[in-house]
């Protein structure tokens, strides 16, 4: 999902109004894998954000941690005062949306969908108006209906930046390439090679050519423009990420974990960093990270955290497993009470690559693909359909890696072992 830029922005050290929103364009849940229920009314989303502690991702905000609970409770108290005011609503949109990516607790959106009800269907809004909107569908998957909407705020008002980047992310995910080129290509010319050249590199490692986009974003990294917290831990989580398509992957280790350091409050960077982790077998670090070096207190976590903290107790064989598991299971039935559709990673995650469902993993993935085509869904997707001799399911996946030339080891050795298997010529 998309994030907004500099994803996700430190709920300490900037303000809620005025965020700059750009997507992160992370392969650890583009574009808002939600826990999102049906919306019928403003008053049920509001309701939805208040369940037992028991059927929550982060029981209380850590936003309020932050000391800024007063700021988010004077924004919406002033959207409630005022329920026609699209100013004040946009306003209170704009700071929960951000809180849901700032923590890894994406039911937030659902806050942002009732501020702007009264606005859902209307088609005369301003830019910021269309443009908050179609983040807000985009989150709950009505991808095509929200690239309209930033496509209707670029219309109004080309020379925002952050309306170019969110469009250039769902072209991304949408793997067209083609569309994502043009993107860069404009942005280019509205607001010159520095903020461009990050898209750019984007753009080079999810086509293959991770060398090149390395070159851009250590430069980026660099840049005196780019020296703010929100601006590193984005451009820092690419530059890792194009590490790890390079098969560098202790550079990406290393510069993830001094960025996370450096900014401990970053779900982007803590999420990332667990899940190589976990990947390279590095189970205690990975557990302690994703935790927050907490052996004991787990309820916090985000679904996506927490999901990293079983995968790692597994690897270690240890006592927690049983009860990290229950909870994940808890979290997951409870999603399913409330008849909550959309499909989430951390369920695809604990489903195939944990393997408690690989049937429903797999039916799950063949859907998911259908909106979106990220690499982490790609390397699910493979494992199910290997898990389950079913390579032959997989072949939207292949048919995306070879159209986009996208390949990283873990892919690679998916993709190699899917072509060759029994299934895929159907001798099994």
């Amino acid at each position: 999902p998309a994030r907004l830029y500099a994803p996700p922005h430190s709920p300490i050290d900037v303000p809620l109004q005025g965020r700059d929103l750009r997507p992160a364009l992370t392969s650890c849940g583009l574009l808002g894998l939600l826990m999102a229920c049906s919306m019928a009314t403003p008053l049920a989303a509001q309701e939805r954000f208040l369940p037992a502690a028991s059927a929550v991702v982060l029981p209380a905000s850590v936003h309020a941690q932050g000391g800024r609970q007063s700021q988010l409770r004077a924004l919406d108290q002033a959207r409630r005062a005022q329920p026609q005011n699209l100013d004040a609503a946009l306003a209170y949109g704009r700071a929960v949306f951000t809180l849901g990516l700032n923590e890894g607790d994406l039911r937030w959106y659902g806050s942002a969908k009732a501020a702007l009800g009264p606005w859902w269907q209307a088609t005369d809004l301003p830019a910021d108006g269309f443009f908050m909107r179609g983040l807000v569908k985009q989150g709950f998957h009505e991808f095509d209906a929200g690239l309209r909407d930033i496509n209707l705020a670029i219309a109004l008002d080309p020379k925002h930046a952050e309306y170019w980047s969110w469009r250039f992310s769902l072209h991304l995910m949408q793997a067209n390439m083609d569309a994502a080129k043009q993107d860069v290509h404009e942005m280019h010319k509205l607001f010159g090679s520095e903020e461009a050249n990050i898209y750019q590199a984007v753009l080079l490692y999810r086509t293959g050519q991770p060398f090149p986009a390395l070159k851009l974003l250590d430069e980026s990294i660099r840049s005196a423009g780019h020296q703010d917290a929100a601006s590193q831990i984005w451009i820092g989580f690419h530059l890792g990420e194009a590490n790890r398509v390079a098969n560098q992957s202790d550079k990406t280790l290393a510069l993830w974990r001094r960025l996370l350091q450096a900014y401990p409050q970053s779900h982007l960077l803590r999420l990332s960093l667990a899940d190589l982790l976990n990947q390279k077998k590095k189970y205690k670090e990975a557990k302690a990270v994703a935790t927050l070096n907490s052996s004991t207190i787990t309820s916090n976590l985000t679904d996506a955290l927490l999901m990293q903290a079983l995968i790692a107790s597994r690897g270690l064989n240890t006592n927690d497993e049983v009860s990290l598991a229950s909870q994940m299971a808890a979290r997951l039935q409870t999603q399913s009470l409330r008849q909550e559709s959309l499909i989430e990673r951390p369920r695809l995650i604990y489903q195939i690559a944990y393997g408690n469902n690989l049937a429903s993993g797999l039916a799950l993935s063949i859907e998911n693909w259908k909106i979106q085509k990220e690499p982490t869904d790609a390397v699910l997707f493979l494992q199910a359909a290997l898990a389950l001799n079913q390579a032959k399911s997989a072949e939207p996946v292949v048919r995306w890696a070879a159209s986009t030339k996208y390949t990283d080891p873990q892919l690679s050795l998916l993709i190699d072992a899917v072509l060759k298997h029994p299934s895929w010529s159907g001798r099994s």
